[in-house]
């Protein structure tokens, strides 16, 4: 098409691969929470599997589903399976894990048997990303609560203030597991793998705008 701005041809090799880091600002938020989570001390907060089986197969380092379940809390992803599809189509968590894609089997039971360990790392996230003011407005959380970062008055700390603080993002995670919890149970009734023939549906779809 003449006079438009032409896309890239998606058939195309490219000469050199492109670097999934250049599709990311440096002031991308994912930024923030890959660097927290590499200075938390993950077995001090009891997140299991640290330590890699000597048999079986490989399982996925719990830093990864981490910042998985951290970025979905900060963007209302409240899905075991929408995590899993996030992971293998939004460009943010390609490069926050460095695109592995754990399937929502996985997703889940790593909330299931760490539930206490998120909510301290999600907990300390939110505290420190206040304190700091990392987020220029908000951080916007599952329940629909805003957690303000530009606020003279939170420089000032007292043992009262930081007990609300810490009531309030307690309450938010409640309901963020809550919902995970509730969301999954629903989702695993009654679905059977299955392999969808996405080629035979694009042929149907053709057919169908014809007609």
């Amino acid at each position: 098409m003449k006079r438009f701005i032409e896309s890239a041809n998606r058939s195309q090799c490219l000469l050199l691969p492109e670097i999934l880091d250049d599709y990311i600002a440096e002031d991308n938020p994912v930024r923030v929470i890959e660097a927290y989570i590499e200075a938390l001390d993950l077995r001090d907060l009891g997140f299991k599997g640290i330590e890699p089986k000597n048999t079986g197969r490989p399982a996925y380092h719990p830093s990864v589903l981490l910042m998985i379940y951290i970025y979905g809390y900060l963007n209302r992803i409240h899905s075991s399976r929408r995590l899993e599809r996030e992971t293998q189509g939004n460009v943010e968590l390609m490069w926050l894990t460095g695109r592995l894609t754990p399937d929502f089997k996985t997703i889940a039971d790593f909330r299931k048997d760490n539930g206490k360990s998120i909510r301290k790392a999600c907990q300390k996230f939110i505290l420190i990303c206040r304190n700091m003011q990392l987020f220029s407005q908000s951080i916007i959380t599952i329940d629909g609560s805003k957690f303000k970062a530009v606020n003279h008055r939170d420089k000032n700390f007292t043992r009262a203030k930081m007990k609300r603080r810490l009531e309030q993002i307690d309450k938010s995670l409640d309901k963020y597991m809550a919902k995970l919890e509730e969301t999954d149970q629903v989702e695993s009734v009654g679905i059977e793998p299955q392999t969808i023939k996405i080629k035979d549906k694009i042929i149907v779809l053709n057919e169908e705008m014809k007609r």
